[in-house]
């Protein structure tokens, strides 16, 4: 089986002059758990190439088994570093997609009209799709069938407002997650900040936050299993 790994490549924190990208556990995480299960994974993104590292995501304090895997794995480095380009992949191809968090999501593929396009595919042919963290901020533009939010309707998470407030970037981000989801229509719910929790709806897979990357991946193996 094959799964398709989309990676934000927008580096730029807002204008604050600080760096961004993708979160490392939310990448690592899901693809240990997906490899180790003998499932083929490709790894793109909208430049193609290697995508950036949010820095944050580098400091002792975030890492876990998954990032210390990931940081002793130069196979994985190498291929992370030759992502292929967005507009050169299809839903046809793969059998699931999942979107890594990381506050580079909220700027590029929130309004990239091949991710936009992609998970409608994805949608369409009834293959499931899963996003971690800011992740979900991916779904801000994509309809369903029926001309609706794709989200609409549907239970759904994400990284809460008290999560950004407590990382001090609520007014650096474009637009809260939390209140964009909910503004679409989603039956949003949430945790106490910083646990795990994950939400299936369908096809449609959301967690909260980096501590539910892992959990995410775990619904999207079963859901693909089945």
């Amino acid at each position: 089986m094959k799964v398709l790994f989309v990676l934000t490549s927008h580096d730029k924190l807002g204008d604050t002059g600080h760096k961004t990208g993708f979160w490392i556990e939310e990448f690592a995480a899901p693809y240990y758990v997906l490899s180790d299960a003998d499932i083929d994974i490709t790894l793109a993104s909208p430049a193609g190439g290697k995508p950036p590292v949010d820095p944050s995501s580098e400091a002792p304090g975030a890492q876990t088994e998954a990032t210390n895997r990931f940081n002793d794995d130069k196979d994985l480095q190498e291929k992370l570093s030759k992502t292929v380009k967005l507009s050169e992949v299809k839903a046809d191809d793969f059998d699931a997609v999942f979107y890594p968090g990381g506050h580079g999501p909220l700027w590029d593929l929130t309004n990239n009209e091949d991710s936009i396009r992609l998970i409608e595919s994805f949608a369409k042919q009834k293959k499931p799709i899963a996003a971690v963290c800011h992740a979900p901020a991916v779904f801000a533009k994509v309809k369903g069938g029926d001309g609706e939010p794709l989200v609409k309707g549907k239970n759904v998470t994400g990284f809460t407002n008290t999560e950004e407030e407590a990382v001090k970037l609520t007014d650096v981000v474009p637009f809260l997650l939390e209140d964009k989801l909910k503004e679409l229509g989603g039956n949003y719910s949430k945790v106490e900040d910083w646990q795990p929790h994950i939400v299936r709806d369908g096809i449609l897979i959301t967690g909260q936050n980096p501590a539910s990357s892992e959990g995410a991946a775990e619904e999207l193996l079963k859901l693909m299993t089945i």
